[in-house]
């Protein structure tokens, strides 16, 4: 399959919500843009996920990252850890989603947590940040503009 240069990080806020998750994966299935995540994102949203749910072990976790790892197959982003030390943010806990958009060369950190993203801060890099509401409706867009 052939994706768009566009790339995209999902923080893991944007993945502890299954809907949410699963319709962004579908739409990173597109081709529309590369989607994007990294081991440290999986293990956020897996770890909080696990403290509000009981009923889940980590081998229910384990498995969903592993299928969303196997659908798109590019998505893990790896050797970002050394740049974490060098950025500041807000919330230095979200330094390493920085590192791993820089390190792909995302466009956009789909968050909920804008704030914690300062615009900036991300300007000097060349990413945003976007609710995932604004980051779907602009997929909508890329969508139609290629049909």
């Amino acid at each position: 399959m052939r994706h768009s240069p566009f790339t995209a990080i999902f923080d893991a806020c944007v993945l502890y919500p299954a809907p949410l998750r699963d319709f962004l994966m579908w739409l990173g299935l597109s081709g529309r843009f590369r989607a994007r995540w990294s081991r440290d994102i999986h293990e956020e949203w897996k770890r909080n996920l696990l403290l509000n749910r009981p009923d889940l072990t980590r081998a229910h976790v384990d498995r969903t990252s592993d299928l969303m790892d196997c659908a798109i197959s590019d998505g893990l982003v790896d050797g970002y850890e050394e740049l974490v030390a060098g950025l500041t943010l807000p919330d230095p806990d979200d330094r390493h989603v920085l590192a791993a958009a820089i390190r792909c060369g995302a466009s956009v950190i789909v968050t909920f947590n804008q704030r914690d993203f300062p615009a900036d801060v991300l300007a000097s890099y060349g990413i945003e940040s976007q609710h995932p509401d604004e980051f779907v409706d602009n997929s909508s867009i890329l969508m139609q503009q290629r049909w």
